[in-house]
């Protein structure tokens, strides 16, 4: 019944093509968070994290886990977890750097040459956003 309303909302307003791939996206993430947030405080810990980028593909490493939950909660890293808002953030964060890094492993290798200007043209915009 949700997804028929949801549906009808996103034909109602002849949303762009662009905005419904945000909508279903965002829907796709609030199920993904309230999933891992298995203790129900409203907010999702280092090891609920990595299970939740995981559900989406996406594979950090623990240092890197710990760099996004350091960023992503709003103590400063005190309280070692994140809320939904943070969550949102913090996907699209690894979604875009992800698709940026994607764009130079043309080889599929895990693996990405940079010169400076191109790694910083490619990672501020995702620190100063």
């Amino acid at each position: 019944m949700a997804a028929e309303a949801n549906e009808s909302i996103v034909q109602c307003f002849n949303c762009p093509k662009e905005f419904t791939s945000v909508f279903y996206s965002l829907q796709n993430w609030r199920s993904i968070f309230e999933r891992f947030d298995r203790d129900r405080s409203g907010k999702i810990d280092a090891t609920e994290l990595r299970d939740a980028l995981l559900s989406l593909g996406y594979s950090v490493s623990p240092t890197v886990l710990d760099l996004l939950v350091s960023k992503f909660d709003k103590t400063g890293g005190k309280n070692k977890a994140i809320e939904y808002d943070n969550f949102i953030e913090c996907c699209l964060t690894v979604k875009g750097l992800t698709e940026k890094f994607k764009e130079k492993d043309t080889a599929f290798s895990g693996s990405a040459t940079f010169t400076y200007e191109a790694f910083m043209l490619t990672v501020l915009p995702f620190l100063i956003a």
